[in-house]
């Protein structure tokens, strides 16, 4: 078995909600890939959480997971 990445394990985390690296860092990826601010408590809306997942939809096929 391989290791994921830090990459990988970021935009794992960022679409499936569980976290596979540091907080902060999906955190990062999630503002910058937004582009704006996330606050915590938003993490927890199904709007934001389906906002999240399609903006990281090409990164997960790219990964060919899913």
């Amino acid at each position: 078995m391989t290791k994921l990445t830090m990459e990988q394990a970021v935009v794992l985390s960022a679409y499936t909600g569980f976290l596979f690296c540091p907080f902060d860092k999906m955190h990062e990826a999630i503002e910058k890939k937004l582009g704006r601010p996330i606050f915590t408590h938003e993490l927890a809306s199904e709007h934001v959480t389906n906002e999240i997942q399609a903006a990281f939809k090409e990164d997960i096929i790219a990964m060919g997971i899913e």
